[in-house]
């Protein structure tokens, strides 16, 4: 499987502050690529560097196996992106926005493929009506048929779910499939709606503080076998220091509550361990959603993750 974006050892340094941190990640032809991290984590700072609006500290972006530093021009016509809040002519119609963001890329396009894009965004019924009596999700819907207007064969949507209601979330979640699984086109998506992520993505990075802390297929990171396991006891503390002094300890998490990184087949034997050393136990639960694996990374300070690379 070819790579569409590989990113080495990127880094951006604003003043003081180290956005983007010795950044490295790869997207393969076909993904709906996941790229996660809390506010401020270097997420948009990542993507205007892949479109060349901000150059690299440090580090060598190639898309589709060019370099962007030298094939700019090239790279971008295959290019298709919505930055936060697309930005359209409010005072013109849907049609009117998407024909001439068309001639603007120097497309020649009739007006049944204009008609067509509109359709594919679920807004051919509106084509007629300004932007201006648009909600956020129908204004996001066309953002992305203008990004598609030139049949890019990469899309990039940064946030593309902020501001909307759930049922915008929804539209666009379908959407995002529809170029996926329909359309062929490879996508990649920033978002910290996790849980949005984890029902649209195949492969995903989970980025901190400017670093990757993890890169892999979804299905690998959601792994029962690395579930969270949440121990409640009548005093945990207690029951915390005598894990400590058993195997038990290499799977503590280094926070204050009682939290073991372990596969979920083992919990019997905790439990029994636990029983053993006269713990009382209150409940024991377990998950390992994408929430929760994103939180494990980014709030628990000393917590090695086994799949990076």
């Amino acid at each position: 499987m070819s790579s569409i974006i590989r990113v080495s050892h990127l880094s951006k340094q604003f003043k003081d502050t180290r956005a983007v941190d010795d950044l490295s990640f790869t997207v393969n032809e076909g993904d709906v690529y996941g790229f996660l991290g809390q506010n401020g984590a270097g997420k948009s700072t990542t993507i205007r560097m892949l479109l060349s609006l901000v150059a690299p500290s440090e580090g060598e972006i190639n898309i589709f196996e060019k370099k962007l530093s030298t094939h700019r021009s090239e790279i971008l016509r295959q290019v298709g992106a919505v930055i936060e809040k697309p930005d359209c002519y409010k005072y013109l119609s849907a049609y009117d926005n998407l024909s001439i963001f068309a001639r603007m890329s120097g497309m020649k396009v009739s007006r049944q493929l204009l008609m067509k894009q509109l359709q594919m965004v679920g807004l051919a019924d509106r084509a007629g009506s300004k932007v201006k009596t648009f909600s956020q999700g129908m204004k996001q819907r066309l953002g992305i048929a203008v990004a598609l207007v030139h049949d890019p064969a990469l899309i990039i949507l940064d946030e593309p779910t902020n501001g909307l209601d759930p049922q915008g979330i929804a539209d666009m979640r379908n959407l995002i499939l529809k170029l996926s699984n329909e359309m062929g086109k490879t996508v990649l998506i920033s978002s910290h709606l996790l849980s949005e992520i984890e029902l649209i993505a195949n492969r995903m990075i989970i980025i901190h503080k400017g670093k990757k802390m993890v890169e892999g297929t979804v299905a690998d990171l959601l792994d029962p076998a690395h579930s969270l396991i949440q121990v409640e006891t009548d005093n945990n503390a207690a029951a915390k220091e005598k894990l400590k002094q058993t195997n038990w300890v290499s799977f503590l998490q280094n926070d204050k509550q009682l939290r073991l990184m372990m596969n979920k087949e083992e919990v019997p034997r905790l439990i029994s361990d636990l029983v053993a050393m006269e713990v009382q136990l209150l409940s024991v639960s377990s998950s390992h959603s994408l929430e929760n694996y994103f939180l494990s990374l980014t709030t628990l300070p000393g917590y090695v993750e086994p799949f990076a690379n």
